[in-house]
């Protein structure tokens, strides 16, 4: 069991000190990315700038959600990232319009130079049992279609997929059973998880050979979220499992981030950059 950065901060002792100085051997995440729906209002009014301040936190990834960023031109976006070191290997697109502007949808990510699509959330007239039956086939057709396409699928999850349980078994279950698990990979948040009572530890071992990213986001005591480091989760133990191996991307998320949004993003970038697991 590894010390978490919060416990030292608080103050542990000389040799809970002395157990956590990093080794040659401790890793450490190269890649640290932001899901743009954290700071969405300001992103939606200066698309550019926003990407600019960004990378000077140092950010080197990206993840498109909310702001507005399927209205924006996409090939500036790009050339605009290009020019900050930026990648935006993953993009959310909604279930609508995957279902009725498919091919408008493929071409934004492949502008936006991502290689893989995440269906973000579901709507309230897809949290039940019929709902869910229609959805799910279209998840795989999803996937289906945009692997010919070149690009892959995953699913990012909130809390009610595991808490919802029409005859007794969960919208997750369901969709772990019901899709292809070679085509349909997962993005899992690990607050809203955490937040419908998972065991963070026993879920990711299960999901492991589907994991393609995580959402990090803290949670206070009282369950509200938080910048990384500015909470309870011990990130550095979910992250060292063998488990978490084959993770390839973890975007910081905050989908309440208090304005001017800058200092949260930064908070979370600083503790994920010095953290060794």
């Amino acid at each position: 069991m590894i010390l978490s950065r919060r416990t030292l901060l608080a103050g542990s002792g000389a040799a809970a000190a002395l157990a956590f100085v990093p080794t040659a051997s401790a890793a450490q995440l190269k890649a640290i990315g932001l899901q743009l729906y954290t700071i969405r209002d300001i992103f939606s009014k200066d698309p550019f700038g926003t990407l600019k301040q960004v990378a000077q936190i140092g950010y080197r990834e990206v993840e498109y959600g909310g702001g507005g960023f399927e209205g924006m031109d996409h090939a500036k976006l790009r050339r605009t990232m290009d020019t900050l070191g930026l990648k935006a290997p993953s993009v959310h697109i909604g279930y609508d319009a995957l279902l009725q502007r498919f091919d408008q949808s493929v071409t934004m990510a492949k502008t936006l130079g991502a290689t893989t699509v995440v269906l973000p959330y579901m709507t309230d007239e897809h949290r039940n049992a019929a709902g869910w039956d229609a959805a799910l086939p279209n998840f795989n057709r999803f996937a289906t279609d945009l692997k010919k396409a070149g690009l892959g699928f995953a699913y990012h999850n909130h809390d009610f997929e595991f808490t919802t349980k029409p005859g007794g078994v969960s919208l997750y279950e369901r969709l772990l059973k019901e899709t292809d698990p070679a085509l349909v990979k997962l993005e899992l948040d690990l607050y809203w998880a955490l937040h419908a009572g998972e065991n963070l530890t026993t879920l990711i071992e299960r999901l492991s050979p589907r994991l393609y990213a995580y959402h990090v986001k803290d949670m206070r005591p009282d369950r509200s979220m938080a910048a990384v480091g500015a909470g309870t989760v011990d990130f550095g133990a979910l992250f060292k499992l063998k488990a978490s191996a084959g993770v390839r991307h973890f975007y910081v998320e905050n989908d309440q981030a208090p304005a001017p949004y800058l200092p949260d993003i930064t908070t979370s970038f600083r503790t994920l950059r010095a953290l060794r697991f």
